[in-house]
């Protein structure tokens, strides 16, 4: 299926939901962009308030985790970035990523899909993986900004998935939902979850906490964690610490694997 034959984004409808739904959200809507994140992080440094997403129809030059290349075709899916910029202490700020996919989880949940998290922010249905999460730190004359990326596979065939682990909203229900209610679901999600974490205090992180145990599908299973050095750690993913990380009960004990240390972590 070419990008002709997929519907775009209605515009116009999205501002009116926006409006109704999105209370300080801005949505702005390009045919193509390199990436959502390269250019929500330039809006940034140039003044941009929290708030500002910026959803593209084609990326052309998309990036996940570690720098690896993402791609998919034109409006098959939904990829946007947003600008947030956290008041909580820069020692919680880890807990983002991890946030956003509890919240992008939940929302698909909400629509009828059996939606999980795998460590630190995958969305899975199933053993597949429907989204990506790329959240980055950017330095503003008005602060530090969190650029939080999402893509999402929302109308791609079979033959069209990245890799053989991946899925799409299409595949799994069998029609591809409406993008427009879609869109504005994950960032409602989003933004009561961000809201909620923000004025919350030591209660909003216990909350958050609960909720990402209660969603990540990582938890009880045996998984293999393949560290930055070429080390190989194997284990039982035991639990989530207060800071987000992962505990691996490994041959030697415990282990808690923080984000920036774990390249790949996949059930044995």
């Amino acid at each position: 299926m070419d990008a002709g034959a997929r519907p775009p984004l209605d515009g116009t409808r999205l501002a009116a939901a926006a409006a109704d739904r999105l209370p300080g959200m801005g949505v702005e809507v390009a045919e193509e962009v390199t990436s959502t994140n390269a250019v929500v992080a330039e809006r940034a440094r140039a003044g941009a308030p929290e708030g500002l997403v910026v959803v593209a129809e084609h990326q052309t030059a998309g990036r996940g985790r570690l720098d690896r290349s993402w791609q998919m075709p034109a409006r098959a899916g939904l990829v946007f970035s947003v600008l947030l910029r956290p008041s909580v202490p820069a020692r919680s700020w880890p807990w983002l990523p991890l946030l956003t996919g509890c919240a992008l989880g939940a929302a698909l949940r909400a629509d009828g899909y059996a939606a999980g998290v795998k460590w630190p922010n995958d969305v899975l249905i199933g053993e597949r993986k429907v989204a990506g999460i790329l959240v980055e730190r950017v330095e503003t004359p008005a602060g530090a900004a969190a650029v939080v990326g999402v893509g999402l596979n929302v109308d791609l065939r079979a033959e069209e998935l990245p890799v053989p682990t991946a899925t799409s909203l299409a595949l799994e229900s069998g029609a591809a939902p409406d993008r427009v209610e879609l869109l504005v679901g994950l960032l409602a999600s989003l933004r009561a979850a961000y809201d909620r974490w923000q004025a919350g205090g030591e209660r909003g992180q216990a909350e958050l906490l609960a909720a990402y145990r209660a969603a990540c599908v990582t938890l009880g299973r045996d998984v293999r964690v393949e560290l930055p050095g070429g080390g190989v750690l194997l284990g039982r993913a035991s639990g989530i610490d207060p800071d987000g990380r992962l505990v691996v009960a490994g041959p030697d004990g415990p282990v808690p694997v923080g984000a920036g240390d774990v390249v790949h972590v996949r059930p044995v």
